[in-house]
């Protein structure tokens, strides 16, 4: 437990401090080089890695603090149904796909787009910097890091036995493991589901869109190969698909939560 809950800890800085380097950049940018094009940012933190940040940033918020999860992508995505586009309503999504503010009469934009970027990624940072104090907070719940662990060690045993040629017992051991997970993750979002299998946790899931359809298929996919390992059918489970079975289950415990 203790090394993973380290490991948790010391990718949780980096992201904290991966965020602060993004949103200084972005704020030299909105000071310094608000008249200029937007080629100076083609080779910055902020073209290139904002989106993997993005997309970590929002798993660790999810677990650690999921009552501001959808504050912290509202940052991003904003409201789709807006009428018009002003300071209020832009969005960091607007600036990386293109959308720029609009012109007054004389040539000139109307707000400072890049300035309101840099506004929402710092919220972004200080949210997740939020986070710190629950590390420090008796009220942390561990739970989760020591579930992490033990499922990690769950998937060595499967690895190990579909080394030694128990296919079916490296898959059930896996299965068992997924539908683990997901009932957790639906714990963790206050779903109430009166079946407990994988299938029906992965629909409540994406039900409720706390999970995208891709992700929902590729776990049904992980489902039929968990059901072809515990149950008797017309043919055994093959090698090749119980090690892709065991890898995409490593996959979904470290992507939802």
């Amino acid at each position: 437990m203790v090394n993973n809950k380290n490991k948790f800890i010391e990718d949780f800085t980096k992201l904290i401090e991966f965020g602060n380097a993004i949103a200084s950049e972005l704020y030299l940018w909105a000071q310094n080089k608000a008249n200029k094009n937007d080629q100076y940012l083609s080779t910055s933190l902020f073209w290139n890695k904002y989106q993997h940040w993005f997309s970590e940033s929002h798993a660790f918020i999810a677990q650690i603090l999921p009552y501001r999860l959808a504050e912290f992508d509202s940052l991003y995505y904003g409201d789709e149904n807006r009428n018009a586009i002003t300071y209020l309503t832009y969005t960091i999504k607007d600036w990386l796909v293109g959308i720029r503010s609009p012109k007054n009469a004389y040539g000139d934009k109307v707000f400072s787009d890049i300035s309101y970027v840099y506004i929402r990624v710092k919220n972004q940072v200080d949210i997740l910097e939020s986070a710190t104090k629950v590390f420090e907070s008796s009220l942390f719940d561990i739970k989760q890091i020591v579930q992490a662990d033990l499922f990690d060690s769950e998937l060595d045993v499967a690895r190990e036995l579909l080394k030694n040629g128990f296919i079916r017992a490296a898959g059930a051991v896996a299965g068992v493991v997924l539908e683990s997970h997901l009932k957790q993750v639906c714990e963790n979002h206050q779903l109430s589901i009166k079946e407990t299998s994988i299938s029906h946790y992965n629909e409540a899931l994406k039900n409720k869109l706390f999970i995208e359809v891709p992700d929902w298929r590729f776990i049904q996919g992980l489902g039929d190969l968990r059901n072809l390992c515990g149950h008797k059918k017309d043919r055994e489970p093959k090698k090749d698909e119980v090690a892709e079975l065991i890898d995409g289950v490593d996959k979904i415990i470290k992507k939802i939560s």
